[in-house]
């Protein structure tokens, strides 16, 4: 709460609003699909003989299911350090793209670039979806704290689904733990679809689909997604831009058929 305080130019008061305002916004459904899909990365920790509070620990300091499944997976085939290490820093990278749309929202003139650090860490598949959903109508001075107020919520309950996952694992049948990891992928595609913006987030959505099978049966294990992520972006940004210029065009030329010859193909 010092960090927003001092980056914040609305009083004491405004800053607990909004921090309590995202606080109640992710205490539901974020919270709890999220969670579902810890239990299940607590149970894995303790499959693996990890401790309890190191466990506890990597949820807050990873802050990334996936990683800390490959995490406790190199554990348990006995992996040195250091390429535990590599192997959950690059299962991360895919959080550079987010963190780059996002922190534009949160930055206001003035930030201190350690505030604009200590949001990324929190910048994570629902925080980003919901954030990048949930943050352009708030006034500018607000978003900071009610992101911190969402994120804080929803780690706090991942870090309590986790502990509880580890004492759980003994009375949850296998493909119960495994579907409970599968809730969060759900999750994120519906809400990835509800805060579809405009034809290019469809088409990158529907172009993950249905090259993702193929990619998998094609690349090598690491590079698939990455490849797909790359390829379907691409096109369907362009895609997206042509419809833009199209529907501009068609605009101009409903409004001022002169017009439209101004307007870049």
């Amino acid at each position: 709460m010092a960090i927003l305080q001092a980056e914040t130019s609305a009083d004491a008061q405004s800053v607990g609003f909004w921090a309590w305002r995202g606080v109640k916004d992710a205490f539901g459904v974020p919270s709890l699909v999220l969670g579902a899909s810890m239990i299940a990365v607590g149970g894995l920790a303790h499959d693996v003989g990890y401790p309890l509070g190191a466990t506890v620990l990597s949820t807050i300091f990873i802050w990334a299911a996936p990683a800390q499944v490959i995490l406790f997976g190199l554990i348990a085939a006995g992996a040195s350090v250091p390429v535990l290490a590599v192997a959950v820093g690059f299962s991360s990278v895919r959080f550079l793209p987010m963190c780059m749309t996002i922190l534009p929202l949160l930055r206001r003139p003035g930030t201190r670039t350690f505030t604009l650090l200590a949001a990324s860490h929190y910048v994570a598949v629902t925080n980003w979806v919901e954030g990048m959903r949930r943050l352009p109508p708030l006034p500018p001075d607000a978003r900071l704290p009610y992101f911190f107020g969402f994120a804080n919520m929803v780690m706090l309950s991942a870090t309590i689904a986790t502990g509880i996952g580890f004492f759980l694992v003994a009375h949850l049948p296998s493909l119960f733990g495994a579907g409970l990891l599968f809730v969060s992928p759900v999750y994120f595609t519906a809400a990835l679809a509800r805060a579809a913006r405009g034809r290019a987030d469809v088409y990158a959505m529907l172009l993950g689909f249905a090259l993702t099978p193929l990619a998998i049966n094609v690349l090598s294990s690491g590079f698939d997604l990455v490849c797909v992520g790359l390829l379907g972006g691409t096109i369907a940004y362009f895609a997206g831009r042509g419809h833009r210029q199209r529907s501009a065009r068609e605009e101009a030329l409903r409004t001022n058929p002169t017009d439209a010859e101004d307007i870049a193909p």
